[in-house]
Order: structure tokens, then sequence, then C-alpha cells
């Protein structure tokens, strides 16, 4: 299997490009967390508070064992996707530790990426064994119904830019990464989840190139509006949440670097004021070793009586 590209998800399709087009924006819903969490996240402060831990865990494999950035967000999408479908015990943090392992884990193997989990939890002063883990990655991958090619805004960036009249490649390049950035700043910010990946990327690239091209942003924006793909209304609603987002993450970034010269680490990129736990985490026990089947072989594995459960991986008391 080729390692897989967020920006073309769908390279193994020997279709037409037109056809890939319509595809990334026919399924694009289906890689979204559900509305529901969305809803929770705003009115539910444990919510907010789990999400933040997670992602700043992602962030610190991120820092700790040299994962891309593609495969920390990745991992994410997986992390938001699965807790969005699956009912999380609250107050169990080794539930947490346990989902940010197990998503970072198919995320790296997807991306093809080293990621030793046992040497990151050791860092973090905890430990859970292979098995628990692979229960884990099974259970994420059920409730995900094995949609592992993620459709995300990263999948829309060289679709939405060749709208654009650019035709100067390093112009080109410059608004394609000050875009990727943005959509990677955008993973933090809860009030972004409620749109679909196609219009984050059409935002982020309207705020570049507002940045970037300030003298040609009508044009784009025209060009985007006009696209039969986009919702003007959710459009425009995305781009004013991008915007104050943006601003507030430059205020951030001076009132850091005059207060302080440290350098900046996960927490502080998300503001994050969860205290980690003190204490360290015991092996879990599995209550059955089960031989690791390959993914065609798994087709019954998602029956009701086959089934994982969170409640069946439990720590060693």
């Amino acid at each position: 299997m080729d390692c897989f590209d967020l920006e073309n998800p769908f390279n193994s399709l020997d279709n037409q490009e037109s056809d890939i087009i319509s595809a990334l924006f026919s399924s694009e819903s289906d890689h979204m967390p559900s509305h529901n969490y969305f809803l929770s996240l705003k009115s539910n402060d444990s919510f907010v508070s789990f999400r933040q831990e997670a992602i700043s865990l992602i962030l610190r494999a991120q820092h700790s064992c040299n994962i891309d950035r593609y495969t920390t967000y990745l991992a994410t999408n997986y992390m938001d996707r699965f807790v969005s479908r699956q009912e999380i015990p609250q107050g169990n943090q080794w539930v947490l530790r346990l989902l940010v392992i197990a998503t970072i884990s198919l995320a790296s193997k997807l991306k093809e990426q080293h990621f030793s989990s046992s040497n990151f939890q050791r860092e973090e002063g905890f430990i859970f064994d292979a098995p628990a883990i692979q229960r884990m990655e099974l259970l994420i991958l059920d409730a995900l119904n094995w949609r592992m090619r993620s459709v995300t805004p990263l999948s829309f960036i060289c679709f939405f830019i060749s709208l654009f009249e650019l035709k100067d490649p390093p112009l080109r390049q410059a608004l394609k990464d000050r875009a990727t950035n943005i959509i990677f700043q955008a993973c933090n910010e809860i009030k972004l989840l409620e749109f679909k990946p196609s219009i984050i990327a059409a935002s982020a690239l309207l705020m570049a190139s507002h940045e970037l091209f300030p003298l040609q942003f009508p044009s784009f924006e025209t060009s985007i509006l006009s696209c039969r793909h986009v919702n003007k209304e959710n459009q425009l609603k995305c781009f004013n949440a991008m915007q104050e987002m943006v601003a507030n993450e430059t205020s951030d970034s001076i009132i850091e670097t005059v207060s302080s010269s440290s350098t900046t680490t996960p927490m502080s990129v998300l503001d994050c004021h969860c205290e980690r736990s003190s204490s360290s985490m015991a092996a879990i026990a599995v209550p059955e070793k089960r031989e690791q089947r390959k993914r065609q072989k798994l087709n019954g594995f998602c029956s009701e009586s086959n089934r994982v459960k969170i409640s069946q991986i439990q720590p060693c008391g």
C-alpha cells in the first residue's frame, strides 16, 4: 500500500480528475465528527478539556517522537471522529491516553511513519501493553467504519488554488504553504468543527490570499463563491470565524514574545489549562488474547457479538 497523502486521499482510484473531485465533495461529510459533538463542545466544559488534553498529548508525541504534522493532524481527525461516535467514560484518564496512543499508531501506519509507542509512554509516565493498544485500534476502526483515508481540508487545497488566476509557481506555492499552516492552526479551534473540510480549505486560502495578495483577494473570493460546490452562507461564516482565530493567534504571539523568551510548547500553543495527572499508569489487563487479523479477514469483527467496547479494556487495579 502506498503512503497515504492527505492532499490526495483517493490517489489509488483509477478515475478522471473530475471524478475524484466529485468524490471528495460527496464523501467529505463521512470524515467529519458528528454535529452533536460540536454542540457538546460548545456547551460542556468537560468535553472541551478532554479534547484539549488529547490534542496536547498528540502534539507532545509529535515533538518527542519526530512525527510529522500531517500524521498528528490525521490522528486528531481520528480522535474527533471517534469521540463523536463512541461514548467515552468520564473521569478515566487512562481512556484518553490509550485513545491518543491508538490514534497516533493508526495514523503512523497509514503515513508509513515510525512511532515507538513504548518510548513515548515511558516519557509520559504511563504504559499500555500491545494487545490493549491493538484492541483500541480495532475499536476506532469499527467506529470509523474503516474510513481511514480521511478527507480533510488539505484534500481540497489544490482544487481551490486551480480556480485562481495565479500562474507563477513560487506564488502558488507560497499561497498553498500559508493556507496549509492556517489549516493546521484551525485544528485547535472548536468553532470551525461545524464546517465541512472543503469550506475550511476555501476559507484558509482566502485568509492566505488576503495576507499575501490583498489586491487580488476580491477576484479570488469571487472564484471560490462562484464554485458550485460551495455554500456561500457557510463560506462567509467560516471565513469570519477563521479571521478571528488568526487575529487572536497573532495577538497572543505578540504578547508571548514581549512577555517571555521561553520556548513555545504544545501546551502553551493550545492555552490548555488542564493539569497533567501526576500518577503513573499501570499496565492494563486485557481479558483475552486475540490473534491479530489482517484488514481483509476482519469482516466479522464488526458484528454485535464480536464488537469490542471500551468497557472491555480495563486498567489493572
